[in-house]
């Protein structure tokens, strides 16, 4: 289909930065600097600079990400791990994959993890919790910070949607003992392909996700242990770092979308927004994703589509426990449920232009008008 509004635009994106792409390609390249190098060194050291943290190790995706640290801080089978359904697959799968189980509570009207929710879910078999920091924005880590400290827990931070996002001015990766980030391409900072990186100010932890990237082997040479390929490749690592520089004035920009959004849309009772950029206050939004509630969410997706704007559904239009064979379904979550018969991401990305977005306004309401 030719649309007005595409939901991303990877063509546009690439031709902004050809040039300095290709250059960063061919350097790498001709140097022959491909696995573990110095591109890969150099991201890690400015990406756990841009985070706030003693270390930064890159990874082949953010799903190895939270997989590795899991692995990395001690859960193993016999163990639960809290966390939330209105996430990507990955976040549960990696749960399942360090061999523990997942305990899944409700989300908030921010569509973050309720936090008020969160000790009541904690057994004596409880290792760890994992808040997702969805769309840009963190969840609410003071008092989820200190439940954690309470009960002596690790918190694992799922920051694969919010790179640059702050809470009372910390960012998002930097709160618990590991904070694991997605380069995918629709990514704030995204790759052309899988990556991710965990950022942790232990040096344990990182020594030990290092080790797990790289089939156990120790700088000598040694196998500390059985372990995984999952190493950020040098090219992919070179162009994120390439990018990362720009990611403030790339949050900037989303930020003005969603405000011209909230301009266009809030006075709308059928709508639900997110809430909106402000300069005050403990959350600094980055609009990974523009994700709204809206009545009669399927026949408004309908008329988007005719009109030539690409919207999508948030993991295709189930929560993790909605998903019959993953054996989630006994947790109730009448939050979650609820807004995925409402919710859908609106187009936001640094393609999109403030027209496009007055555009997707007039049809939003053009819908509600009839």
């Amino acid at each position: 289909m030719d649309w007005k509004v595409r939901f991303i635009d990877y063509p546009t994106a690439f031709r902004k930065m050809e040039r300095e792409i290709m250059e960063a390609i061919r350097q790498v390249l001709v140097g022959g600097d491909l696995i573990l190098r110095k591109q890969l060194e150099a991201f890690e050291e400015h990406l756990a600079q841009f985070v706030g943290t003693r270390y930064a190790v890159g990874v082949n995706s953010g799903t190895d990400a939270l997989h590795l640290a899991l692995r990395a801080v001690g859960i193993r089978p016999g163990d639960e791990v809290i966390t939330v359904s209105h996430t990507f697959v990955a976040t549960v799968a990696a749960i399942h994959h360090a061999g523990a189980t997942p305990i899944l509570v409700d989300i908030g009207d921010d569509h973050n993890m309720d936090v008020r929710l969160v000790e009541q879910a904690i057994t004596p078999r409880t290792r760890a919790i994992i808040p997702v920091h969805l769309n840009g924005r963190v969840c609410n880590m003071d008092p989820l910070m200190e439940i954690a400290q309470r009960h002596n827990l690790l918190v694992i931070e799922d920051a694969a949607q919010a790179l640059g996002a702050t809470y009372k001015g910390k960012k998002a990766g930097s709160f618990g003992i590991a904070g694991c980030f997605s380069f995918y391409p629709a990514k704030v900072l995204g790759a052309f392909g899988d990556a991710g990186a965990v950022v942790t100010n232990d040096p344990q932890v990182a020594q030990r996700v290092r080790l797990l990237r790289n089939h156990g082997r120790t700088p000598d040479g040694d196998i500390a242990f059985f372990s995984f390929n999952s190493r950020l490749d040098n090219l992919h690592a070179a162009l994120l770092d390439l990018k990362l520089p720009r990611v403030p004035q790339w949050i900037a920009y989303r930020r003005r979308l969603a405000r011209l959004y909230h301009q266009r849309l809030a006075d709308l009772p059928a709508l639900r927004l997110p809430p909106p950029p402000v300069e005050e206050g403990p959350f600094y939004d980055v609009y990974q994703n523009y994700e709204v509630e809206a009545e009669g969410r399927d026949a408004l997706v309908e008329h988007l589509k005719a009109q030539g704007i690409e919207v999508m559904l948030p993991w295709g239009g189930r929560a993790v426990h909605q998903f019959p064979a993953l054996g989630l379904s006994h947790f109730a979550l009448p939050k979650t449920d609820q807004v995925f018969e409402r919710v859908l991401m609106l187009p936001m990305h640094t393609e999109l232009s403030e027209e496009q977005v007055d555009y997707v306004a007039q049809c939003i309401r053009r819908f509600y008008s009839r």
